[in-house]
């Protein structure tokens, strides 16, 4: 190995073969080796001299024996896996994926608003039972849209509102920044918002201040007529609270791409609402996955070949 390598360790995302985020890299790094370990093996014999690793997680005895290593470029857009503390021990810098999901994910929550809206939930159920029966929509148009978190998901979101005329509320940690909504307020102000709200989206990291977030209180504020989307964290809904809300239609529905537990058990009470749609923790799947990691991968090598620093790198974690 030489100080001109990338190893790819041997896990993909979502299913897709990791192969294809070799090839990804390979055709952006020409001046770069990169090389895929395809076993155990191959992984701890190939990180042993690399200067900069990607993957889905390191664990800390792999760490141990890559000696050379300066970068981690991890395929997640959470690190709270990794072993964080031996990595800032070692002074490596560690990357993260954090903005590859905006669109696809921006486009799931469009397809809920949009089923919950027109009520396309309820024809698949009508067709599933062979049922020609009518029933009333409603229109996105002029409905309240509050997005929690505007990272590159929640902004993504916004952006693909645009052409719906719905108004739109952001819910941030610091509103003095502003954002793409008509309106943003901080996390106090929650309760102000969800008041005004037709649709509730969650795209927020989960913290200590975001873990329960939506608890019985919030759901007693949102009206009747509500949906609560959530494509953050399982943990930041208190799923007791969320069953409750669901089986009393104290809201009209939601739609769920991650739960608490996770994976949702079988004999878990969400299953069974109609008025609840559920994918497992899929959102963030898309083909182009491995093409926008690789782009930031590329242009951290480009940055650390121009100043010698791990300082500037894009998506810097640690």
């Amino acid at each position: 190995m030489s100080d001109r390598d990338v190893v790819v360790l041997r896990e993909g995302v979502h299913g897709r073969p990791i192969e294809s985020y070799a090839d990804a890299l390979d055709e952006r790094l020409s001046e770069w080796n990169v090389a895929l370990a395809q076993t155990p093996r191959e992984e701890r014999e190939l990180v042993a001299s690399a200067p900069v690793v990607t993957g889905l997680t390191m664990s800390e005895e792999l760490l141990d024996v890559a000696t050379e290593l300066r970068l981690f470029a991890c395929l997640y857009a959470g690190i709270g896996h990794l072993p964080t503390d031996a990595f800032e021990q070692r002074e490596i810098a560690v990357t993260n994926a954090s903005g590859v999901h905006g669109p696809n994910i921006g486009e799931t929550v469009v397809g809920w608003l949009l089923t919950f809206a027109r009520g396309l939930h309820r024809g698949w159920q009508n067709q599933q039972r062979r049922e020609w029966r009518h029933f009333q929509t409603r229109e996105l148009r002029g409905s309240t849209v509050t997005v929690v978190g505007l990272g590159a998901i929640g902004t993504s979101v916004v952006d693909r509102l645009e052409p719906f005329g719905v108004e739109t509320i952001g819910v941030r940690y610091t509103p003095e920044k502003g954002g793409p909504t008509d309106e943003v307020v901080g996390f106090d102000e929650l309760h102000a918002a969800c008041a005004e709200t037709d649709y509730l989206v969650l795209a927020c990291p989960l913290t200590e201040r975001t873990r329960g977030l939506v608890d019985a209180d919030v759901f007693r504020t949102l009206s009747g007529d509500a949906v609560v989307i959530n494509v953050a964290r399982g943990p930041v809904i208190e799923t007791d609270a969320l069953v409750t809300a669901l089986q009393r239609h104290m809201i009209r529905g939601a739609a769920l791409d991650v739960t608490d537990p996770e994976p949702l058990p079988e004999e878990h009470p969400l299953w069974t609402l109609s008025n609840v749609l559920i994918t497992p923790h899929n959102s963030g799947d898309t083909p182009q996955y491995y093409e926008r990691v690789a782009d930031i991968l590329a242009e951290n090598l480009t940055r650390l070949a121009d100043e010698d620093t791990t300082a500037e790198l894009q998506n810097r974690a640690l």
